[in-house]
């Protein structure tokens, strides 16, 4: 069956004038945009390529793979504006269209904006900004350590609003992000917990936080090692600052040169670590 909006894997049921077309089942006989890759290729062969019902209304493929498809995220640049709405570079030819009914604020052409990809009445693909109206707070079938794929929506007081999967929001808390992240940015994550009201806290890490802190240490003791024996750290750092030498937060890397100091490996001074 044929999925608008989407990949699909198809073949080749004939060649006519330079044109090559594939099955569409229930859709029928659909051309091949883009026929020229397809040139020499015998029927039966299939090929994966991107359906969509075009500006004239007709079901067309095409081997080239947009940004997103239907029922996906995504942060796309405005490249135009007109009477119908805001135009989306999507990696198509054709931009894809922003509906004024479907944008939220001020749309600036040459900027980003996040949208999820939908099918319109007339089975057309369209953007939206309204991204309540699609991804869902109450998420099911996940479980606790479990890797999802991210889409950073906004910056809140608790943290991060996140899209999970293009699904579903979670929330990723500002205590445990340690790391610069921005609105469109795509990541790899992990449910840290479902709570009793199906809603999801996300993660950027599942590493065990003894794990972590031993890692740490060993990473230490090589930064130590490659900077002659001194880093200009201490336990009264900027966090950033030690996230950006050692990608850990300023907890981690506080039980980290305590277990050091301990094992005598290290020697704290008022302006630095040095090396025992």
């Amino acid at each position: 069956m044929i999925e608008l909006g989407k990949l699909n894997t198809l073949s080749i049921v004939s060649h006519r004038d330079d044109q090559c077309y594939l099955d569409g089942g229930e859709w029928g006989e659909i051309a091949l945009a883009d026929s020229g890759g397809a040139a020499g290729k015998p029927v039966g062969d299939r090929l994966t390529v991107f359906v969509y019902i075009d500006g004239k209304n007709q079901v067309v493929a095409t081997s080239q793979t947009p940004k997103a498809q239907a029922g996906e995220v995504a942060w796309l640049k405005v490249v135009s504006l007109s009477h119908a709405g805001a135009f989306l570079d999507w990696g198509l030819p054709k931009d894809l269209l922003l509906p004024f009914s479907e944008q939220k604020g001020k749309v600036i052409e040459g900027r980003f904006c996040l949208v999820r990809l939908f099918l319109d009445e007339d089975n057309r693909i369209a953007a939206s900004m309204r991204l309540d109206d699609f991804i869902q707070d109450e998420a099911f079938y996940y479980q606790d350590g479990q890797a999802v794929e991210l889409i950073i929506a906004e910056h809140t007081e608790l943290g991060f609003k996140a899209v999970v999967d293009h699904k579903y929001w979670g929330v990723l808390y500002k205590s445990e992000v340690f790391q610069p992240l921005k609105k469109g940015q795509k990541l790899a994550g992990f449910i840290k917990k479902i709570r009793p009201d199906r809603r999801l806290d996300l993660i950027l890490t599942q590493a065990k936080y003894g794990e972590k802190v031993d890692s740490t240490s060993q990473k230490i003791l090589d930064i130590l090692a490659e900077r002659g024996g001194y880093i200009a750290l201490t336990d009264k750092s900027d966090p950033q600052l030690i996230y950006d030498t050692f990608g850990v937060s300023k907890k981690v890397f506080k039980q980290a040169i305590g277990g050091l100091y301990k094992q005598r490996r290290i020697v704290l001074e008022s302006d630095g670590i040095r090396l025992a």
